[in-house]
């Protein structure tokens, strides 16, 4: 597995650019709603347990059918959140939580894109499986096959009251507030029945504080857990307007001025959410707008303040490995911050410049745009979409033959797949990949994982700002 951070893992119980008040056309460069559309054709493909009648991955079968046994529980479903067939809980709670959010406010844009149900589907699939309560440890990264075709033990972790996992408890807590919100004009029972669960989480979490290691050195999270429990509180506070949790929020909760938003660190989305509420009228939340407006003025390459480097050809570089997450959660980011300056007919300022939401909205279409091809290399980097896009995703569903249902594999022998030089045999349609380095190379390569390997949370991110663009994207 080659991205540099993984999960500590179980869970259980045409654009239209707004400038100063004014509408100004500007033609599309791709086509958003097709990009859309294959973003989360790659969530299906990363479903783990057994597929629905709509799956839209013909090359995808049932999976990790025996996940759980070993604890006597049923714990099938659920997504694998990268290249390999682990399914993590601190990564996969915060896809579904992102998903959730662009469900939530660019609901009206999903509609049009006819992706809607398609989005609230792919959040049922992981929130399904939250309710079954568990996530397994991995010995996977010892075998490259399909999970169709895997024969690792599946083994299980927990965290409980003796076992403090605060970071997973309440990404789970957002995840299932958060989601609570979007089923609630759906299917109110089980809405309700995520949003009971998200709070027995939150207590869990904050009442029982301690980080869990047991799938380091994956996903540990080095940022700790007080922006987990920030982000809980607001989702939760956004799901029932209940005066504890936005007394959490204001009283009791920490938080911090940052420059990055990604699985691992969720501060700047809990503070744009907390600033939109500050907009509306919520008292005492001045701090986190203050944090939020800090967290784009790192990134704006024109503000005196900016601290996030950016590529020759324009595009976010914090890391190598899965580094697309912080273009897209950038891009979702901006996007949701210049709507709330354009509701509220508002500026954000940095130092002695001013930045108004077409601003934020052209930094981040720069962003998606430079992933679907507008870059130095000239080519696409979600794969099955635009120009010359990658066909070497380091992912073992798609670089491996499908085989036949009972047909075993020599874990020794099955890496010959992964260093095999050549297409994928398998598509992965919409995988967003790891992206170029620094100075805008990008190498199509199975092997160099950093280059070449796909997460959910990454595709999860772009869902808001796909939707908007193509809700607003123009032919002339």
């Amino acid at each position: 597995m080659g991205i540099q951070r993984a999960s500590c893992a179980i869970i259980f119980l045409t654009w239209l650019a707004v400038f100063e008040g004014s509408l100004i056309v500007v033609n599309g460069e791709f086509d958003y709603k097709d990009a859309l559309t294959k973003s989360l054709i790659f969530l299906e493909a990363q479903r783990s347990g057994k597929l629905p009648p709509t799956n839209r991955v013909p090359w995808r079968g049932d999976s990790g059918l025996d996940d759980g046994k070993l604890a006597n529980v049923d714990l099938t479903g659920g997504y694998y959140d990268a290249g390999d067939n682990v399914k993590y809980g601190l990564p996969m709670a915060f896809t579904v939580t992102t998903l959730s959010w662009a469900a939530i406010y660019y609901k009206n844009e999903l509609q049009a894109a006819k992706e809607l149900d398609n989005v609230i589907d792919a959040i049922k699939w992981g929130t399904d499986y939250f309710i079954k309560a568990s996530q397994k440890k991995e010995e996977d990264h010892h075998c490259w096959v399909r999970p169709e075709n895997m024969q690792t033990k599946r083994t299980v972790l927990q965290i409980d009251n003796n076992t403090p996992g605060t970071e997973i408890a309440a990404e789970t807590a957002a995840a299932m507030a958060s989601s609570s919100i979007v089923f609630r004009s759906i299917d109110r029972r089980y809405s309700r029945r995520l949003l009971n669960k998200a709070k027995l989480l939150f207590k869990l979490a904050k009442s029982h504080k301690g980080s869990y290691d047991g799938e380091c050195p994956f996903y540990c999270s080095f940022s700790g857990f007080n922006d987990e429990l920030l982000w809980a509180s607001t989702w939760l506070y956004l799901a029932t307007r209940k005066s504890m949790y936005l007394k959490y929020v204001q009283e009791e909760s920490i938080s911090a001025y940052v420059n990055e938003f990604s699985w691992d660190l969720k501060y700047a989305g809990a503070q744009m959410l907390l600033t939109k509420l500050h907009y509306e009228g919520t008292q005492n939340l001045q701090t986190f707008k203050y944090q939020a407006e800090s967290f784009v003025c790192s990134v704006l390459p024109e503000s005196p303040y900016h601290q996030i480097k950016l590529s020759p050809g324009g595009y976010i570089h914090l890391r190598d490995g899965a580094n697309t997450q912080y273009v897209t959660g950038t891009a979702m980011l901006f996007t949701f911050y210049g709507d709330i300056l354009e509701e509220h007919k508002e500026k954000i300022t940095c130092g002695d410049k001013q930045f108004s939401a077409s601003h934020l909205f052209h930094f981040a279409k720069k962003q998606v745009d430079y992933i679907l091809g507008k870059n130095p290399e000239g080519r696409s980097y979600m794969v099955g979409f635009g120009k010359n896009p990658p066909t070497q995703a380091h992912h073992r569903g798609a670089s491996v033959p499908v085989m036949g249902k009972h047909e075993t594999v020599s874990c020794p022998m099955s890496f010959k797949w992964l260093q095999k030089d050549g297409p994928n045999p398998n598509e992965l349609t919409g995988a967003i990949l790891g992206g170029p380095d620094k100075n805008d190379q990008f190498h199509d390569k199975r092997s160099e994982s950093v280059f070449t390997e796909p997460c959910t949370y990454v595709n999860s991110l772009i869902v808001g700002p796909l939707a908007k663009l193509a809700s607003l994207h123009t032919d002339h």
